[in-house]
Order: structure tokens, then sequence, then C-alpha cells
């Protein structure tokens, strides 16, 4: 009996090296704290990586809370499997795959009430049992705070690039993000980069922007702590309304301020990760491929 767990336990760590060695890059999206846009960021990130012609992945491990499929326009969405047994991901444009605990549940409103031995399975089989492929850069959307979840994700995916942090700028979000600056300092995770979301509204009518969260929060922070500060986005009326109908804001309307602003983003973190990885340019939309 023991010598059978034995065998399976070595089993699944075989396959979990092989699907993760044909991965390049591994990047985990944190917040310390709920509402913060953390799975907008990770969404469109992932997007904008796929548009610049890189092989991409997306996993939602947000087990309470999983927004990805919202976000991409997939729910509802029909998973299978191929002659191995693996699940195929769901596919957005050329470049990129996704997967989400929200896609395998029987409902959207299904609540998941795991303890911790359980949601380290789901981790890995979203990686080893997905057909993957090779990949360039996988994103991995996780809940917000330091708990588990997190912690499963840097204990099982070898070789994590790092960590981009989103915060808002107000003071009450930037203390919850000193402790996932922390998380990872404990963890040995270095952190890629802090993104201040929600920074400002530009207005739809005369294009000022207007600092209702204030602003420069996560920059200071950053500075603080001595991590890397990847940039502001603005709050736009479009990336809310992009976010409820399922469309990621940067393929639909690449020329906004917001988008432009994601863009620096990802030029910055593709500077901190390695500089080959800078090679391929943006191919933004200028608007809705349906318009």
């Amino acid at each position: 009996m023991q010598n059978s767990q034995q065998f399976d336990e070595q089993l699944e760590k075989v396959e979990l090296e092989r699907t993760l060695s044909r991965i390049k890059h591994k990047i985990l999206v944190m917040s310390g704290k709920g509402g913060v846009g953390k799975s907008t960021i990770a969404a469109n990130l992932a997007t904008l990586l796929s548009l610049s012609g890189h092989k991409t992945g997306l996993i939602d491990i947000d087990f309470h809370g999983p927004s990805i499929p919202k976000l991409m326009g997939l729910e509802g969405k029909a998973i299978e499997l191929d002659k191995q047994n693996k699940i195929i991901p769901l596919g957005f444009g050329d470049h990129l795959l996704v997967m989400s605990l929200g896609l395998l549940l029987k409902g959207a409103d299904d609540a998941v009430i795991w303890r911790g031995p359980m949601k380290m399975g789901a981790i890995k089989q979203l990686v080893k049992d997905v057909k993957w492929g090779d990949l360039d850069f996988m994103i991995l959307d996780s809940p917000p705070g330091t708990g588990d979840e997190p912690l499963s994700v840097v204990q099982t995916i070898d070789k994590l690039d790092g960590a981009i942090i989103v915060t808002t700028p107000q003071e009450i979000s930037i203390s919850d993000v000193r402790r996932s600056v922390r998380f990872c300092e404990k963890l040995n995770l270095p952190v890629l980069g802090v993104v201040e979301n929600m920074s400002g509204f530009v207005c739809p009518h005369c294009g000022k922007t207007v600092d209702i969260f204030k602003t420069g929060g996560g920059e200071s922070m950053a500075s603080e702590m001595n991590v890397p500060f990847l940039g502001r986005i603005p709050l736009e009326k479009d990336i809310v309304e992009a976010s409820d109908e399922g469309k990621p804001f940067v393929y639909f309307y690449g020329k906004s301020q917001s988008a432009r602003a994601f863009e620096e983003i990802t030029d910055r973190l593709l500077q901190n990760i390695k500089p080959q990885s800078t090679d391929k340019e943006h191919n933004l939309p200028d608007s809705s491929p349906s318009e």
C-alpha cells in the first residue's frame, strides 16, 4: 500500500516536472487584499504577451472567486479531454491558452469548500493534467492574501521567475501589499515589480485624470521596500465595461491610455526577466475587431 502510494507520488512529480520543463517563464500575480483588480491585471498581461507573439498560458488558481472565465469571455465553455485524458485548455486568439477551476465547476455560482491539501492537489492538476505544450510564459492568477494558495503555488511550481504585486494607491491597500512583499522575501521569490492599479480616473468626456484613490502610493511603497515599480494603470470606464462583457481590455481598446499603460508595464516586466524576452513587438488592435 505504502509502496503504491510512493510510486504514485513519484509519478506525479515526474509529470509535473515534465510539464514545467516546457514552460520558459512562470509568473505569479498576487496582492495583499481583494478588490484591487489583480485578475484584470493577470488577464490583460497574458493577453498582451500573446499579442506580442509569445505563447502564453493563463491559470486561475483563485478557488473561491475564479474571475478569469468571466474576464476572458469563456464562461459556460465546454472542457474536453484528449486521447491521453489530458484537459485541453481553452484558447483565446492565436497564442493564449486559459484554464481555471471555474471552468470545471458545474455552475458559475458553485462554492469551493476545500482545505489546504485539496487545494495543493488541484493546483498540481491545473498544471500537470492540462495540455499546455511549449509555452514562453505562464501567468498564474493567485487569490488575494498570503495564505494556502500562493504558498502552495510557490511550493509546487519549480523555478518561478517571480511575482507581480498589484495594489491601489490608497494606504489601506498599500499596508496589505507590504505583507505580500515580505511573503516573497521569506520564500526567496523575486518581486518582479509592483503595479499601481486604479491610479486616477480618466474622464470619458474631457480626457482629464482625477485622482479619486490618490496616486503614487504604490510607487512610494516599492521605493521604500527596494522592489521594482512597473507602472500605474488609470481607471477607465471602458476597462469596467470590457471586463463585464468578457473582453480583455488591451485586445479591444488597444489605443486607449490604459492599454498603453499596460504595454509600458509589460515592457518593463520583460526587461526585469531576461533581455531576450523583449525581441517581439506589441500588436495592439486600434479598436474592437468586431468594429
